[in-house]
């Protein structure tokens, strides 16, 4: 089996719902053929349902084999391999309509990298939806998911952010928060080992 086999079967058997409740949240403002761009988007777990709901969608992961594992699905019309937190990203100022970040801002620690570039590719009034762990102002805003977790021979950290931040956040970036949902996700196969998560749906401000 190959690594991104794997990981699509782990999202699988751990109950990984985010690609579901982003789709979920956002539908209602995207539109068959519009342009989407998924950050980091893996092997598509994300990007497929809007993919299934007509929308065209772009890519970008800084691993080259998580691209791969996405260009063997043949659903994406482009894919880039960049680093998130190495802005500026390959995309012009407002040229996209819609872009996800689905189950990968809760590995960056300092999101203003993304939600940057999220809000300048952005048309005025395009979507930026997205999953980040979620927490109360006076919980812990990192935790490390062991090897039992992770299912390999590494340790990971699992950055949290409240609310209050994201919103604060979003807010410098020109956009604003239209939705957003907390759920659950787990960190293991038994599902005995739970984390909270939120989704959010934010719309970029119209510019001046």
């Amino acid at each position: 089996m190959s690594y991104t086999d794997y990981y699509d079967e782990q999202a699988e058997v751990t109950g990984w719902l985010g690609p579901e409740v982003v789709f979920g949240l956002a539908y209602k403002y995207v539109r068959p053929g519009d342009t989407l761009l998924d950050l980091g988007i893996g092997t598509g777990l994300g990007s497929l349902p809007f993919h299934m709901a007509g929308l065209r969608v772009l890519g970008m992961d800084a691993s080259e084999v998580m691209l791969e594992g996405t260009r063997l699905k043949g659903f994406a019309e482009d894919l880039q391999q960049h680093d998130l937190t190495s802005p500026p990203y390959p995309y012009a100022d407002g040229s996209l309509d819609h872009v996800i970040c689905v189950g990968v801002l809760n590995f960056i620690k300092d999101h203003t990298p993304v939600f940057h570039e999220a809000g300048r590719m952005l048309c005025d009034g395009g979507l930026f939806a997205f999953t980040v762990g979620d927490r109360n102002a006076d919980e812990p805003d990192e935790l490390t998911a062991g090897r039992e977790h992770t299912g390999t021979d590494e340790s990971v950290t699992i950055y949290m952010h409240s609310p209050e931040q994201v919103r604060r956040l979003l807010a410098d970036h020109a956009l604003t928060v239209a939705r957003e949902l907390e759920f659950v996700t787990y960190m293991d196969d038994e599902r005995t080992k739970r984390l909270r998560a939120r989704a959010y749906v934010a719309l970029r401000d119209p510019r001046s």
